[in-house]
């Protein structure tokens, strides 16, 4: 009879190869359960990143219903999701961006300015041409802004272009409202620059976080 020796006792081969053949099967049984683990434990995260999402977009839902005007449910379930997507995709806290809103058009549908700028976040056509050609996305006619969702992923966009090229919130915020070219001159020959609008989008926001507050 053949033996092999491990660890330094002596084994029959076929016990030898049964004592392998246990262990292989003890290993695959630990790599299985090991493998279902992590991937429960990546299902559950998953799952916990959905309802917290959900939870957002619902806290989103319910800012939205208690200040618009004239939009229909439909529109406001589209239009709480694109705050919260464009939020997300670009750092905002959604509420910021419902405050420039709110304070651009008071959430107001079809509103229309004396100087041109339409929908929720008040862009003016050309403005919004230039955003969408900058960026790929498709620009047909001025009635596109009349959109919620369209006006509020242009806005969206158009302000962190602006957080890009000052390298300031405040400062992007206000050249939102008075222009970029205009901010720039008045930085550029020292002048003040202009408070009403930022102080009016920093009241709201403020409104906004003590009423809706995170978790």
């Amino acid at each position: 009879m053949s033996f092999e020796r491990k660890l330094g006792v002596m084994l029959s081969r076929p016990i030898a190869y049964l004592f392998f053949m246990i262990y292989l099967i003890q290993s695959s049984v630990l790599i299985y359960f090991v493998y279902q683990y992590y991937d429960n434990q990546q299902t559950i995260f998953y799952q916990q990143k959905t309802i917290t999402e959900l939870e957002e977009k619902l806290k989103v839902l319910d800012i939205i219903n208690d200040f618009q005007v004239g939009f229909d449910q439909k529109e406001v379930g589209a239009l709480a999701n694109v705050i919260h997507d464009e939020s997300k995709k670009y750092g905002y806290d959604p509420r910021l961006l419902l405050a420039v809103i709110l304070t651009e058009s008071s959430m107001r549908k079809g509103q229309v300015s004396d100087s041109g700028a339409h929908g929720l976040m008040q862009m003016r056509p050309f403005v919004a041409r230039g955003v969408a050609m900058r960026n790929g996305l498709e620009y047909s006619e001025e009635l596109s802004l009349f959109d919620p969702a369209y006006n509020v992923r242009l806005g969206s966009l158009y302000l962190f272009e602006l957080i890009l090229k000052f390298g300031d919130v405040k400062k992007a915020l206000v050249a939102y409202n008075v222009g970029e070219t205009r901010l720039r001159n008045r930085l550029i020959t020292g002048e003040k620059m202009p408070q009403q609008y930022l102080r009016k989008v920093m009241e709201r926001y403020k409104e906004l976080c003590e009423k809706y507050p995170h978790g």
